[in-house]
């Protein structure tokens, strides 16, 4: 099994999702973060002063998928979630040892 994190630009929250859920996820965790990179955030008025904003916002998500399917879901991810512009976000793959369903006690890919 692996761990699939992406930050993605929140726009392309839902736009995901719906491509995540036609090729067979069936879950997901998401979370509204905050970060930079080569981004390195921006400036923005407020009224008539000048700011900096070091942080832009993101949308994590957080998905476990079987190592079949893994290559298939970052390809989804990378092609759905793309702009063209810098920020469209990363994608980072995990090994996960194991995975235990909590109502029923299934492990591993039955869990999933």
């Amino acid at each position: 099994m692996k761990l699939i994190i992406a930050a993605i630009k929140p726009f392309k929250l839902e736009e995901v999702r719906e491509a995540l859920t036609a090729i067979g996820v069936r879950g997901m965790m998401v979370t509204e973060v905050k970060g930079f990179g080569s981004q390195s955030g921006h400036t923005e008025i407020y009224r008539g002063a000048e700011y900096a904003v070091n942080f832009v916002p993101k949308v994590k998500l957080e998905i476990v998928v079987s190592d079949a399917l893994a290559d298939q879901v970052i390809e989804t991810i990378q092609k759905t979630a793309k702009t063209d512009k810098i920020g469209d976000g990363k994608i980072f793959v995990l090994d996960v040892a194991q995975a235990v369903r909590v109502r029923t006690g299934e492990l591993n890919d039955d869990a999933l």
